[in-house]
């Protein structure tokens, strides 16, 4: 019975990160969004071998860590990646016509925080 519930969760978590990466257009939301579909994957892989003889099998407990571990490493290595993009283009975006904070750069107005920036003399 608990097993059912994990599964369930797992696959709530899973479907919130594929909705994260389909509608989000900024590449934090995205690589967001496949770290939980990652997480979802490593819950997966420790209760379903746990739940067929009920004794925990020690292979795919080292399969989730080193998968953690892969991890954790490849988001630090995409975050570095966005940074440089950041840096190189101004924004953080795929496509930045989908992005609703740059859109007013785009036509000439300007946006809410830009706005703040400035004050009046």
């Amino acid at each position: 019975m608990t097993s059912a519930i994990f599964v369930l969760v797992a696959a709530a978590i899973f479907g919130l990160g594929v909705h994260g990466l389909l509608v989000s257009a900024h590449i934090m939301r995205k690589l967001l969004a496949l770290n939980l579909m990652l997480s979802a994957l490593f819950l997966l892989l420790i209760v379903v071998p746990a739940s067929i003889d009920g004794h925990p099998d020690p292979v795919p407990q080292a399969l989730v860590l080193t998968g953690i571990v892969i991890a954790v490493s490849t988001t630090a290595f995409a975050l570095a990646l966005m940074v440089r993009l950041f840096r190189k283009q101004g924004h953080a975006t795929i496509h930045p016509d989908l992005d609703p904070a740059l859109l007013g750069r785009k036509h000439g107005r300007r946006t809410a925080p830009e706005a703040e920036g400035e004050r009046a003399p």
